[in-house]
């Protein structure tokens, strides 16, 4: 097959007027396969290899400088695959972080029939003001290390 250079046919194609439509919308395809998270890491991936500028892939998928640029640095380091992987932010510590062993014995000396009654606890003899909700995560986490 001989090789010759393509004439243009049929009109010019026309700039898309908005292309962050185009990237959500794939993003939400990708959203049916894995989390929003990696779809737009993903789509942030494609928009690297071709050259998109930081600040423009930023706008369009709406993952961080930060993100961007270790996917960079993982892409140039050859290893595509650290590219895809997902790290949990430096988020801030837990409420019961330091507290939790203590909580365990308080928790196993003690009956509370309640979470409430868990949540009034914590904040009497350990100054912790913590959600109902958060509690739950709380004793089921250490109902599941111990």
């Amino acid at each position: 097959m001989s090789e010759r250079p393509t004439a243009a046919r049929g009109r010019p194609a026309k700039p898309l007027p908005d292309p962050r439509l185009v990237i959500r919308a794939v993003v939400q395809f990708l959203k049916m396969f894995m989390p929003e998270t990696l779809a737009k890491r993903v789509v942030g991936i494609v928009l690297i290899a071709i050259g998109t500028p930081n600040e423009r892939i930023t706008d369009l998928t709406g993952i961080s400088e930060r993100s961007i640029w270790r996917a960079k640095q993982a892409m140039n380091g050859g290893n595509i695959n650290d590219a895809f992987t997902l790290c949990r932010g430096s988020g801030r510590p837990g409420n019961a972080k330091g507290f939790e062993d203590e909580i365990i014995e308080e928790l196993e000396k003690n009956n509370y029939q309640t979470r409430q009654q868990v949540a009034d606890m914590l904040f009497e003899k350990f100054g912790i003001t913590m959600s109902v909700s958060a509690v739950g995560k709380l004793l089921k986490k250490t109902a599941s290390s111990g």
